[in-house]
């Protein structure tokens, strides 16, 4: 498996590589800037690359740790494609270089996994050049992802018709839902892609020590947790509009999960309070503790609109109601299974308003939930997770021409000259490290 993350809480991942090896596979994840300290699952090992770029060596401290002045900040919007990029062609030539050693010491693979389209490409070369099959999981519509840097059009054309060319190379394409998968079942019905199989982000159940050794749902809730990054485009600007009126009447509002602290150091979160993210495993007991969970997407977005995310599966794992964005997909299977409550994005009030809805009819959401735990879990993704594997006997590997042009090698092309803000955003580095800022 090839993912541009850090693995250890990228829960999609540890999933699929834990059901792969229960089913008698072996499982080696090339990731990118893993924990030293983190213990993959039985069965599975790991490879981490570095993170560097044209812009911060490997090691250096993220910007988006930093507080920053306005000039820092809008440099930063202005460069931070330039340094996604050269991020991303790094790390494909390094997972490319553990790939051929892993070859050569004889811990060959028959198998390329690659999550998501950052690691598509490097897939592709690898499943090539081994002449094995290539998976291409992609974990959202690549192309409606919200953005939280300058408009680059040029890149973003390019990388649609790249996406369309090299999955169409793919023995097999995963994606994370139905709405997902009929979008770029449209988007590149010219490309001839393989059939796509929907596997959901759910959750397997929990084993019934785990379960029993979680604390009980409240009778009322007397929180909402959301659990996730805490960032842009997720709607916190909302939760924590609402947080005052909500915590008077007696509800915490509680945002868990890394930090931006880009977004964090222009925003207001009022009375809500940030809690430190943890494993996905030990997110349960935060949820049943609080009663509720925020599921939020912001609007304006395809993806969003095609999405069910990670949190939407959790809460229902946990076995927790949730209060959740009328938006898209999320908000169709939480009417569907009547999951909690909805709200409209953007609005606080209607938050509130949600929220106290869900209080009130709180035991019959929760019966609901339980009784939707069977159908939203992780053993029937599983399997079909599984079904995708077994399909792949004498499956073709993937074929690059001389003449094909991969996101690696036209990377300069679709790169607008940036020189001189390079040298100004080094600059001001520098001086800000001077002066202990």
């Amino acid at each position: 498996m090839i993912v541009a993350t850090a693995v250890a809480t990228d829960a999609r991942v540890l999933k699929e590589a834990t059901t792969l090896v229960a089913a008698g596979h072996t499982v080696h994840i090339i990731g990118k800037n893993v924990p030293g300290d983190f213990v993959p699952p039985p069965g599975v090992t790991i490879s981490s690359v570095g993170a560097s770029s044209v812009l911060r060596k490997q090691g250096a401290q993220s910007l988006s740790g930093r507080k920053l002045s306005p000039p820092m900040a809008f440099a930063r919007w202005v460069m931070l494609p330039t340094h996604r990029n050269s991020t991303f062609a790094r790390f494909g030539e390094a997972a490319e270089h553990i790939a051929h050693e892993l070859v050569i010491n004889g811990d060959g693979f028959d198998v390329v996994h690659a999550h998501d389209f950052t690691s598509l490409e490097v897939g592709v070369r690898i499943a090539a050049h081994a002449a094995v099959p290539l998976i291409y999981d992609t974990h959202e519509f690549w192309s409606g992802r919200s953005r939280e840097y300058r408009p680059t059009p040029l890149q973003d054309a390019h990388e649609r018709r790249l996406e369309g060319e090299l999955a169409a190379m793919a023995a097999a394409v995963i994606t994370v839902g139905d709405g997902v998968a009929e979008a770029l079942r449209q988007q590149y019905k010219e490309n001839n892609w393989p059939h796509i199989t929907t596997v959901r982000n759910s959750f397997p159940a929990l084993p019934e020590d785990i379960t029993a050794s979680l604390p009980d749902l409240p009778e009322k809730p007397h929180g909402i947790i959301y659990a996730g990054r805490i960032g842009a485009h997720r709607e916190l600007e909302t939760a924590a509009a609402a947080a005052t009126t909500l915590t008077n009447e007696g509800i915490d509002v509680r945002l868990m999960g890394p930090v931006d602290n880009t977004w964090l150091n222009s925003h207001d979160t009022g009375a809500a309070t940030i809690v430190a993210p943890t494993r996905p495993d030990e997110v349960d007991a935060h949820l049943r503790t609080c009663g509720l969970v925020l599921v939020a997407l912001a609007p304006g977005w395809k993806n969003h609109e095609l999405a069910l995310p990670n949190k939407l599966f959790h809460a229902v794992r946990a076995g927790v109601p949730m209060v959740a964005s009328d938006i898209g997909e999320l908000a169709a299977v939480v009417r569907k299974y009547n999951l909690g409550t909805l709200y409209t994005p953007g609005n606080s009030d209607s938050l509130v308003q949600a929220t106290r809805e869900a209080i009130a009819k709180y035991s019959d959401l929760c019966q609901s939930v339980q009784a939707a735990q069977h159908e939203l879990s992780w053993e029937s993704d599983g399997a079909a997770l599984l079904s995708v594997y077994d399909s792949l006997s004498g499956a073709t590997p993937p074929h690059l021409p001389p003449t094909t042009k991969t996101q690696h090698t036209t990377a300069r092309v679709v790169r607008e000259p940036m020189a001189r803000a390079v040298r100004t955003l080094r600059a001001h580095t520098r001086a800000s490290t001077r002066k202990g800022e």
